[in-house]
């Protein structure tokens, strides 16, 4: 279900200049964030689940994830470049699974392991804070993935449909509409963070079973149709 090849052209992909400054620049303004804050008002606890939640997870994470997820497959097929990768004798699960697990890699790099520094920075990781959100933001990480590699094979507008989703639906519709939290990754990965952390210090409107399992669901069932997506591509491409 791995493919070295697939793996290295993807990397190769996702890390070239443009998305590499995007993946680098959103980890390096939270870490200058957090630095000011801390130098300016000292440790928080309120303050850094603060940022901690309100920019890592709720809008750092779903752009890195946008960017990863997307740009793993969608500018192969805008190019028509598939054609050729998937000429080779390479089964279509393998593919798709190859570059959810780089997306994945790539988001949880560029999005949980900055959450975690910028939550040492904000309150030496006081209620367990930092290791929450991290854990919280390497699982969103999983999700959004998934869900961002979906769109990249059913649409030539995946940046533009991952863009809205993560900023309107998430972080609007999600911040104003209580309903709209239970469809929410953002809110599914808080309810982990809420266990991790110390009672009281983080909280979320679902609860933790119903979150594990509509994790789960989400990344299995956007990783299959992803690649029965693929699979019509192909025979697209040979009639």
């Amino acid at each position: 279900m791995y493919h070295p090849t697939v793996a290295r052209l993807t990397y190769r992909a996702l890390l070239g200049r443009r998305r590499a400054a995007i993946l680098f620049a959103l980890p390096a303004l939270l870490l200058i964030i957090s630095a000011v804050i801390r130098v300016m008002t000292g440790a928080d606890d309120e303050t850094a689940t603060t940022v901690l939640g309100g920019f890592a997870l709720a809008t750092m994470v779903p752009l890195i994830g946008v960017v990863a997820g997307t740009g793993a497959i969608g500018p192969e097929i805008d190019d028509g470049s598939v054609v050729y990768l998937l000429a080779k004798p390479i089964k279509r699960p393998t593919i798709v699974f190859t570059k959810l697990l780089v997306a994945i890699g790539v988001t949880v790099a560029f999005s949980a392991i900055p959450t975690l520094v910028a939550g040492f920075i904000l309150n030496g990781n006081s209620q367990q804070i930092a290791v929450a959100y991290a854990v919280a933001a390497a699982v969103a990480s999983i999700a959004y993935s998934a869900v961002f590699l979906l769109l990249g094979t059913v649409t030539r507008h995946a940046v533009v449909a991952g863009l809205v989703y993560a900023l309107v639906w998430e972080t609007l519709f999600g911040s104003l509409i209580p309903g709209a939290r239970t469809l929410s990754v953002q809110q599914w990965s808080l309810a982990l963070a809420q266990k991790i952390g110390a009672e009281g210090a983080i909280s979320s409107d679902v609860g933790l079973p119903l979150a594990l399992v509509l994790l789960i669901g989400v990344t299995v069932a956007a990783t299959w149709y992803a690649g029965r997506k693929l699979r019509t591509l192909t025979l697209a491409g040979e009639e």
